[in-house]
């Protein structure tokens, strides 16, 4: 599904990190979009994005005040919209495991809500975002995100003869999304001290722009029901601290309630049901439909082997100190400079 100059796109969560970023893309890209509406529960941000794209020179943007805990207010931000992408989660894991029902609310029964009014709506595509934590996992929030993918996927199961499909993008640490390691590490640095949980530690990472990209590549490309996952490098914590502050102290304090040493993405029990797609993964529900839809539609794709995981620990591809510097000045700050 291509946009053209009908289309109408809701965010949720559009006043966010990605959000900006995937308004920021589509604005650019698409400059004949019909509409796009940033639903989102902060009023502050709100205001502040409206500021940004005055509605004199973006009359095709709708800023909507409202909650993804509000099944009658997604309704109504969904009236004539025929592309949904949700990015709306709470996903501080420290803060799920203290606060574990609110976590529940917004990232479980928000995305039913979600769901459950584009069943009621005109929407024609929906893409999720997902986490690498939702991959065999350890913590409420990886937990929470889990279940939020189970039930995009499976809401194609009742969907009846509507041309309507969920897809669910997963990824790893978006490279200067708030409360991620560089922002932390960046303003930390000032301080002269660098706290590294757990010297082994390694993550996988994605900048925004990518992120954004893959959601448009999944929204156009996607068959419905599939959880796509992106070929991206890892990071050792280490070389993340060693770009930032190679003068720093960097003291061992152990890792945290709900953290893992190393992020999957794909564990070996998904591999049975995983094909490789050149730039991205997906992974497939077990019942056949979906393999079968991508038999038929004559996409490329191989099998992945029986027992294959992707691990940002056994990623085959890792970024050097200075390539991870690059990419900060690339994407986080331009200023960057190691002290």
């Amino acid at each position: 599904m291509a946009f053209d100059s009908s289309s109408r796109i809701l965010v949720t969560g559009g006043t966010g990190s990605f959000g900006k970023v995937f308004v920021s893309r589509i604005v650019q890209r698409f400059s004949g979009l019909k509409r796009i509406v940033i639903y989102s529960r902060d009023e502050l941000k709100q205001w502040e994005l409206q500021n940004h794209y005055p509605e004199a020179d973006y009359p095709q943007l709708r800023f909507f005040l409202g909650d993804v805990r509000d099944q009658d207010r997604l309704r109504r931000a969904l009236e004539q919209v025929d592309t949904v992408v949700h990015a709306a989660a709470l996903k501080q894991v420290p803060a799920a495991e203290y606060n574990p029902m609110e976590f529940v609310k917004t990232n479980v029964l928000g995305a039913e809500n979600l769901i459950q009014a584009c069943l009621d709506t005109s929407v024609k595509r929906v893409v999720a975002l997902s986490t690498d934590k939702a991959a065999a996992p350890i913590n409420l929030y990886g937990a929470t995100k889990l279940c939020s993918d189970k039930l995009f996927v499976a809401a194609n199961n009742i969907k009846g003869d509507r041309d309507l499909r969920f897809s669910v993008v997963r990824y790893g640490n978006v490279m200067g999304s708030r409360g991620s390691v560089i922002p932390f590490f960046l303003n930390k640095a000032r301080s002269g001290v660098l706290p590294i949980t757990d010297p082994a530690m390694t993550r996988f990472n994605i900048s925004l722009l990518d992120g954004v990209d893959m959601v448009l590549w999944a929204l156009e490309n996607a068959l419905g029901g599939e959880v796509l996952v992106p070929k991206i490098p890892s990071y050792r914590i280490t070389d993340v601290a060693e770009a930032i502050g190679p003068s720093c102290e960097k003291p061992i304090t152990g890792i945290r309630p709900g953290e893992k040493i190393h992020e999957e993405m794909i564990t070996a029990s998904d591999s049975f049901s995983t094909i490789d797609l050149g730039a991205y993964y997906a992974i497939l529900p077990s019942d056949g439909r979906v393999q079968k839809l991508y038999q038929d539609s004559g996409i490329s794709s191989t099998a992945v082997p029986q027992g294959f995981a992707y691990n940002s620990g056994s990623n085959p591809e890792f970024l050097s100190v200075e390539q991870l510097r690059s990419l900060i000045r690339e994407h986080v700050d331009s200023a960057f400079f190691p002290v």
